[in-house]
């Protein structure tokens, strides 16, 4: 049996996905037979709004195909078609005895996916997470949320999932990795819509993540996993260059091997490992705000007439604009979305973006992120958090030193009107809980600058994006991490032959699905050096 992609079938987005399945098999029949020809899936579908009085869907279809003859590629290509080899996670595994078993710390998508592959050969790993299970971590948000009183421990950031639960589920990546398919069909597996499976952007939703985060949980558990829940990482003891054992709050774990996928909030856990002398690079990153319109403008600036279409999804966009080093872009656009408090420190005010997977919110919101190099905070691991810190601290006392956010409409913040209060558009950032305040009073100049330059630009280019009724709420501080834990080519962190740090935490990965396959990759490199079972 033989897979074959047709790609390239653009319909209107009115025609119903099964013309694209017979406009498939039209090509294949040039081929094979009917016969041959054993099934036909969507295993693409983009949308295409360049033109707004033809909005198209364009799709890929696989076919399996019973067949053993060789078809020239050129003949394939004529027709948009490829032959696809599959390629299945096959770890090769070491010779090297564990001693006890390997512990992840962090149960984000990256230490979710390490302990699963690590768990389904046998590794029986012991996951380490700070905060909670997604139950009890539901109320500590939402007492934050209702009552502003923080947990530092188990909130936005920290728990079950990380922090891609309280967000929109986005699964877009930018990189090219066939262990992407794996991760998508194992989210699958655990409940997520089939449709990742096949659209373009990708996107679970909150509220159908809490319950494949929790799937996992139950899986990895039945493959023999233990799961700490509410249990910090403070320490560990290395022997020439190797870790023999990890302290927690809860008391101490004998380990072989030590996972590091922290997420890009653990501060306090950069910290000590710092002072442990890991190894530690500053990267840049970006700082902003969230921009909120009504989802319907956005759409309109889309898809024109089109707009409010049923068979259309929620409008999306995605701008960028960059003069010499520095660039000004959108980023985890939320359509019919939430902005979110995310703080995780005591006196700091964080905003994120979510959405559930209807998208059926008023308002759509994107961080405008502008970016921060290394000459703007010294160059230091330590000078990168500080300058984030410090930010997070500055917007909590404009916000009146109660974990309200700052908040100021395009018009005010761009010059063009002067004392406007939120009218058309309603921050959703905690029910509203916002200070009108004027955003340039704690943000670093030159963001100021690129946010308006990026505004002004942005609105040429997507018709309502500057209007002066959409508002600006801050701050957007944790795009990324802005350290990088360096490392050998083999995972293990420089110095040490058995930590290995992995996912966005570390530095390296952007995202739900790229973290995910980062942790894949870990779990395959150490299963390459440590013996089976």
């Amino acid at each position: 049996m033989q897979k074959y992609i047709v790609n390239n079938i653009k319909l209107s987005y009115r025609t119903s996905k099964d013309a694209a399945l017979k406009i498939a098999e039209k090509a294949l029949l040039k081929f094979f037979s009917k016969n041959n020809i054993k099934s036909l899936v969507i295993s693409k579908r983009s949308l295409d709004a360049r033109k707004k009085d033809s909005i198209s869907f364009v799709y890929s279809v696989t076919a399996e195909v019973e067949n053993d003859k060789h078809i020239p590629e050129k003949r394939l290509l004529s027709e948009n078609m490829v032959l696809v080899k599959e390629e299945s996670i096959s770890p090769v595994f070491g010779t090297e005895r564990m001693e006890s078993r390997p512990i992840v710390v962090g149960f984000g998508p990256c230490g979710m996916f390490c302990a699963l592959l690590l768990a389904e050969y046998g590794y029986r790993p012991i996951v380490i997470e700070r905060g909670d299970d997604i139950e009890p971590r539901e109320r500590t948000v939402e007492k934050f949320l209702r009552e502003q009183i923080l947990d530092t421990d188990s909130n936005i950031q920290f728990g079950a999932g990380g922090a891609g639960t309280f967000s929109d589920g986005k699964l877009v990546t930018r990189i090219n990795d066939k262990k992407c398919a794996y991760v998508l069909k194992t989210m699958v597996e655990l409940g997520a819509p089939a449709q990742i499976l096949y659209e373009a952007k990708p996107h679970i939703g909150t509220d159908i993540l809490k319950t494949v985060v929790t799937n996992m949980r139950i899986k990895l558990e039945s493959l023999g996993a233990e799961i700490h829940f509410n249990t910090q990482f403070t320490g560990f003891s290395s022997s020439l260059g190797k870790v023999t054992k990890i302290a927690t709050d809860k008391g101490e774990f004998e380990c072989s091997a030590l996972i590091l996928a922290l997420g890009h909030s653990a501060r306090d856990t950069f910290s000590m490992l710092m002072d442990k002398e890991l190894p530690f690079e500053a990267k840049a990153f970006s700082v902003g705000v969230r921009i909120e319109h009504l989802q319907s403008e956005i759409d309109k600036g889309l898809y024109g007439d089109n707009a409010g279409d049923p068979l259309l999804p929620k409008g999306e966009y995605n701008l960028s604009h960059r003069e010499g080093d520095r660039g000004v872009y959108t980023f985890c656009m939320c359509p019919g979305g939430t902005v979110m408090a995310a703080a995780s420190e005591q006196g700091g005010v964080v905003t994120n973006g979510m959405s559930r997977y209807a998208r059926d919110g008023k308002n759509a919101n994107a961080a405008v992120a502008v970016s921060v190099l290394p000459s703007d905070f010294g160059g230091s691991a330590k000078g990168a958090i500080n300058f984030q810190r410090e930010l997070e601290k500055r917007a909590f006392i404009c916000g009146g030193s109660n974990y309200y956010a700052p908040s100021e409409s395009v018009g005010d913040f761009l010059g063009t009107f002067k004392g406007t209060d939120p009218s058309d558009v309603l921050p959703t950032y905690m029910n509203g809980r916002v200070k009108i305040t004027d955003l340039n009073g704690f943000l670093p100049p030159f963001v100021s600058e690129f946010l308006k330059m990026g505004l002004r630009n942005f609105g040429k280019k997507l018709p309502g994006f500057d209007a002066p009724y959409a508002m600006l709420t801050g701050i957007e501080s944790r795009t990324s991490s802005p350290i990088r834990i360096t490392r050998n080519n083999d995972y293990t962190a420089i110095g040490y032959d058995n930590i290995y740090p992995c996912g966005e935490g570390a530095g390296y990965a952007g995202g739900i699905t790229s973290a995910a396959v980062d942790g894949i990759n870990c779990a395959l490199a150490i299963m390459g050096k440590y013996r089976h079972g």
